[in-house]
């Protein structure tokens, strides 16, 4: 399998192609480019909603103490913030922000920074934390309960029957914002609840090539009793150099409607 490389000249088309500007140049390039991040770049008018999650050859998202660095190789890290250059939002739950304190900003690759927004259905994200180092545009999503926040902008939503946020409300908070194109970046209990209730169009499963034993697992879906109840998206696979990439494509795939119960809202991953 030959590893998907995208030199600069590619990468600054997408670039343009994100910002309307369509480029001549693509159309005379690889898969890589088209099947790949050509469908993030376009704005065509349909919000577009992926998901990413990074693990080891077992199937682990972290050490059993939650430690997650180094976890995908440098490639993997690279793919990741070339996703984040080129959609609007990416979105992550608030147990990957009390855990990681990550910044979601761009870092590895040219290309602007994507509006962070966190599901913090009950207020609990503290001063303090990178998220909230104005280098980036920050919106914390929270349960319209909660007192909305004086120091970065809250979208507040209601509960559902169970107490927790729909993510069909969410993702209907930002498009409503002019959010075209969506990262649903972590934790995996978030990526879950957005992947059962069919929200995804596009899921990638970055694998790095190291076994972690025990740790924390990645999608862990509600049990079927079948595999003919199986989500079976059309799936390409990309050799990314340090990790394997399986782009999962749920866009025109019944595998939304095979969950007869979907999960449940997004409380506080």
């Amino acid at each position: 399998m030959d590893i998907t490389r995208l030199c600069d000249r590619t990468w600054g088309a997408l670039l343009e192609e994100r910002q309307g500007k369509p480029s001549q140049w693509l159309g005379s390039t690889g898969v890589a480019a088209h099947e790949l991040y050509l469908p993030l770049a376009r704005r065509t008018g349909r919000p577009m909603v992926i998901a990413q999650v990074g693990q080891s050859l077992d199937g682990r998202v972290a050490t059993v103490d939650g430690d997650a660095r180094d976890l995908s190789g440098q490639d993997g890290f690279d793919h990741l913030h070339r996703i984040r250059a080129l959609v609007d939002a990416v979105v992550v739950g608030v147990g990957c922000v009390l855990a990681d304190d990550p910044r979601l900003t761009v870092r590895n690759v040219r290309g602007p920074n994507p509006v962070r927004v966190a599901i913090d259905p009950n207020g609990r994200i503290p001063l303090g934390l990178k998220l909230l180092n104005g280098q980036a545009e920050t919106i914390i999503v929270q349960a319209e309960d909660t007192a909305p926040r004086d120091d970065v902008e809250t979208i507040t939503l209601p509960r559902n029957a169970a107490g927790q946020l729909e993510p069909a409300d969410i993702l209907a908070a930002l498009t409503a914002r002019g959010f075209a194109n969506i990262l649903i970046e972590g934790g995996a209990t978030t990526i879950e609840h957005f992947l059962c209730q069919g929200l995804l169009d596009r899921l990638h499963v970055c694998i790095s090539p190291i076994i972690v034993g025990s740790g924390l697992p990645g999608l862990s879906l509600p049990p079927i009793k079948v595999l003919s109840q199986a989500l079976r998206p059309r799936v390409t696979t990309y050799n990314l150099g340090s990790d394997i990439l399986f782009d999962c494509d749920f866009r025109a795939d019944a595998a939304h409607d095979l969950r007869s119960e979907p999960a449940s809202g997004i409380a506080a991953e």
